[in-house]
């Protein structure tokens, strides 16, 4: 989903992501994206291949404009994290050393707790071609790595940052399934408003000549049921059937709906509020 929509909020901050000797600007634009696409912003470059600014990067970014501007560029690995206070290395190869290795996961909830108390924290990403050296993850305090498949575990660098970047926004909700927007509240239908429509449409297929042969009849209103009852139907969904059954069952090709005011509808009515108003006989018109 391209774009950006102005009248939300911009969310900004979190971690540090540091790429270390990225080598297209293609790839600098797209890990650009990813972040702007989960709240983070700030993007550290370390030594990068062809040179800074890049218009390749900022065209890959997608109108993440303001990650792209405040990209930082740095000679060397020491320089990009001297100033922050937590770093993880990114790896998907498993490393000689008494590091720590966290899931994406855990990962980012220990950075949104050491961010939130106010320390600035980082997350290292290799080369495209061959990722981190170990004098690089030496540097970062615990490694973070993805469940991946064994036999094909390189990622794209904007695909880790992609998932990293995800994980830490999931990070700041309540629960891990929260989204940031949801459905409509819809009340469920009670039983009287589910076996009304069922007898609405049981008197419309009757109408149809639907059960045959009669005897079936009690078999077929079983399944029927049976059918209708395990959904779970809204309020509102019942009033589409509703209208849906009542459309199917008063009109036809011959009298179609505002050609008239079908008898049987006019029927129906004084069953049910004692006589045919005029709202709603002009329903049928």
């Amino acid at each position: 989903m391209a774009g950006t929509d102005r009248d939300k909020p911009l969310i900004t901050g979190g971690p540090a992501i540091i790429l270390v000797e990225p080598q297209l600007g293609e790839n600098i634009g797209m890990v650009a994206r990813a972040m702007a696409n989960f709240g983070l912003s700030e993007l550290r470059l370390v030594n990068p291949r062809d040179g800074w600014p890049s218009e390749k990067a900022r065209a890959a970014a997608s109108k993440a404009d303001h990650v792209i501007d405040a990209v930082v560029v740095f000679d060397t690995l020491e320089q990009a994290v001297a100033d922050l206070n937590f770093v993880y290395a990114t790896t998907a190869r498993e490393r000689d050393g008494f590091k720590p290795v966290r899931g994406p996961e855990e990962a980012n909830r220990t950075l949104r707790t050491r961010t939130d108390a106010g320390e600035r924290t980082g997350i290292l990403f290799g080369r495209e071609r061959f990722g981190l050296s170990n004098e690089e993850v030496a540097m970062a305090d615990e490694i973070v790595t993805f469940p991946v498949n064994p036999a094909f575990a390189s990622l794209n660098i904007a695909q880790a940052v992609l998932l990293m970047s995800y994980e830490w926004m999931k990070s700041g909700f309540e629960t891990g399934e929260q989204t940031p927007f949801s459905g409509p509240e819809l009340a469920p239908a009670s039983k009287e408003q589910l076996n009304g429509m069922i007898g609405h449409l049981e008197a419309a297929l009757d109408a149809r000549g639907y059960f045959r042969p009669a005897a079936k009849k009690p078999k077929m209103l079983d399944n029927l049921r049976a059918v209708l009852t395990r959904p779970a139907f809204t309020v509102e969904e019942i009033k589409l059937l509703r209208g849906i059954i009542s459309s199917l069952d008063y009109f036809s090709p011959k009298t179609p709906r505002g050609a008239g005011y079908p008898e049987r509808k006019a029927k129906a009515d004084r069953d049910t509020h004692g006589e045919a108003d005029e709202t709603v006989k002009d329903e049928g018109r």
